[in-house]
């Protein structure tokens, strides 16, 4: 099993949920079955409560699940089917940990973060990420993961806790991590900065998680040079430096990405089996795009 963390910084709603929508296309537009999960760091147990002014749309899962938003994308990204667990909330977690505890399963020990709530959020990925999603009932061998919200928020310290230590239980071979971040350009200079992303990496480096791949948000294409820039700076490739700007719409992501080699640098970084060229695969989705765009 494949594991690819997506993180992200400088603001929230940032577009991570598309992000990890398009890397499951793509790979899975290489013949691969692929996964999802999503973690969302608030103490609600789930999205049924919430006021779709303050959250956005609650989806509705096939068993009755009411989760956030980003299911709904995988879903209809991945042509997948999931379940109210592949929805991790914080809430979620301390409830399963404090039930073991009522019932005595940690045997009088004194019940912690650390180890037992990381330790259950790392048995909960693990066992959810092979549950088969696909019509053809195939164990996934790809696990995307979603982590909501920005890194160095104190809800997502359990969460980051957790994968730095999942990064070496599964090996490096095994994991992978993308952070999507800002590149913002003020209209007073016209100049694309990137400040944001280089604290925004340094931070998710102290934490203990370094970037395989730095997806960066913004209204442009980015300059060579701000390339370059961010490579220095955040300690990755220029190739490792993925440019997401403003398209037309969401279905051209996953092509974006599959244009920058994403796909040959996972299949270099996770050892992928991959069977056939994903570009080939990927025409039907550019159809639908230019569809969707006319």
């Amino acid at each position: 099993m494949k594991y690819i963390l997506v993180t992200g910084g400088v603001i929230s709603g940032i577009g991570k949920g598309i992000i990890a929508s398009s890397v499951g296309t793509i790979l899975k537009s290489c013949g691969l079955h692929v996964t999802s999960i999503k973690i969302d760091p608030y103490i609600n147990i789930d999205a049924g409560t919430f006021s779709p002014y303050e959250h956005g749309e609650v989806f509705v899962l096939d068993d009755g699940g009411e989760v956030d938003l980003d299911l709904g994308n995988y879903e209809r990204f991945l042509d997948i089917r999931l379940t109210k667990d592949n929805n991790l909330t914080t809430g979620k977690i301390y409830q399963y940990v404090i039930n073991k505890e009522r019932k005595g399963d940690y045997l009088g020990k004194t019940v912690q973060v650390v180890p037992h709530i990381t330790d259950a959020i790392q048995e909960w990925v693990m066992r959810q990420a092979l549950i088969p999603v696909d019509e053809d009932g195939l164990e996934p061998q790809v696990c995307v993961i979603e982590l909501g919200g920005t890194v160095g928020d104190i809800e997502s310290m359990p969460f980051i806790e957790a994968f730095r230590q999942f990064q070496f239980k599964v090996k490096r071979e095994n994991f992978c991590n993308i952070h999507v971040s800002l590149v913002p350009q003020p209209s007073s200079t016209g100049e694309q900065k990137t400040k944001p992303t280089q604290n925004s990496v340094r931070e998710l480096r102290g934490l203990g998680l370094s970037p395989d791949l730095v997806v960066c948000r913004c209204s442009n294409p980015l300059d060579t040079s701000v390339k370059e820039k961010i490579s220095m700076f955040c300690h990755v490739e220029p190739e490792q430096v993925i440019c997401v700007h403003d398209v037309s719409s969401i279905y051209r992501v996953p092509l974006l990405l599959e244009e920058q080699g994403v796909v040959d640098y996972f299949l270099r970084r996770l050892d992928l089996p991959i069977e056939r060229q994903p570009r080939k695969m990927l025409m039907k989705w550019k159809e639908m795009a230019d569809r969707f765009a006319s």
